[in-house]
């Protein structure tokens, strides 16, 4: 890979090729798109390469080196599921024309690092997820990983009654099977957890909104750049909790369905947010969507968190 520390600067990004991977670093200007931003740099080793390909850019003046993943490599891509755009691909590199042939050397050299099986799926993800803790804010909650335990505290402005009845949610991440990310670009984005079957849960999930283990980001509403990090950072953990248990010859741990409760040390809720939460159920309650004992225990388990 010619020299170890050789970079290759495009618009938008620059690579870094180092002796077993390449470092992708992304701009943070206004025009970098939002993904690239918030991603800040990708590590990719070479084992993870499927092919390297070079042709013209988008736009006229330009060229495109791209490096094609080998399928289950990257847990980002693998949340994806084929929905990112072209311009929003955090491993084609953008050049202006008149590098070609210094990235046409780059596609060389790349594809003569290519191993045996570059085109067979990755046994495992080779790619980093990014690291937690991360969050978003959606159209009807927040979202939040921390490494072990997703977190989807609803807004009353935003979230369904049925939400609202299920209250805040936490899933330990061996309590989960899955991740389906669908594109906040398109109606009916959202981020949605794959539970484990367990007993007295129902086994095919409802409509996102009305979903507690799904937060919706809403057309118009704002792209959510985060919510694919995020999305990737808990299917890697998902993962890798799976090999664990493999690995321990143990079987993997399912939860009861429950919400886990809220972990030692957490930040305490804001008390005002809390008393609007609670105005809210007093309002669902007085509307005869509560009945008298949910109120009662929707009620206690928020000043619980004070």
């Amino acid at each position: 890979m010619g020299r170890m520390g050789d970079v290759l600067a495009g618009i938008h990004s620059a690579w870094e090729f180092d002796t077993d991977s390449v470092l992708i670093r992304f701009e943070r200007g206004i025009r970098t798109p939002k993904l690239f931003q918030v991603l800040r740099e990708r590590r990719v080793p070479y084992e993870a390469l499927a092919r390297v390909e070079l042709a013209p850019g988008v736009r006229r003046g330009t060229v495109a080196l791209r490096a094609v993943l080998r399928r289950g490599a990257d847990p980002l891509l693998d949340a994806a599921a084929g929905q990112l755009k072209t311009g929003c691909d955090p491993y084609r590199l953008v050049l202006p024309a008149d590098r070609e042939t210094l990235a046409d050397f780059y596609a060389t050299e790349l594809r003569g690092v290519l191993g045996a099986d570059a085109e067979l799926p990755a046994g495992r993800f080779l790619v980093r997820a990014p690291e937690p803790p991360l969050q978003f804010k959606a159209y009807d909650g927040k979202a939040a990983f921390d490494g072990g335990t997703v977190s989807f505290r609803w807004f009353w402005t935003g979230a369904s009654s049925a939400k609202w009845k299920a209250g805040d949610q936490f899933f330990d991440v061996a309590d989960l099977e899955d991740v389906e990310w669908r594109t906040p670009e398109v109606l009916g984005g959202h981020l949605r957890l794959i539970r484990r079957p367990a007993e007295g849960r129902e086994s095919r999930p409802g409509e996102p909104d009305q979903d507690p283990a799904a937060v919706v980001f809403g057309l118009g509403y704002g792209l959510v750049h985060e919510s694919l990090p995020l999305a990737a950072a808990v299917l890697a953990a998902i993962r890798a909790d799976r090999a664990t248990a493999r690995n321990a010859d143990a079987p993997v741990g399912g939860g009861a369905g429950g919400p886990s409760p809220r972990a030692p040390g957490a930040l305490r809720a804001d008390p005002a947010d809390i008393a609007e939460r609670i105005r809210h159920l007093g309002g669902l309650h007085e509307a005869g969507l509560l009945t008298d004992e949910e109120f009662s225990v929707k009620k206690a388990d928020l000043l619980a968190e004070l």
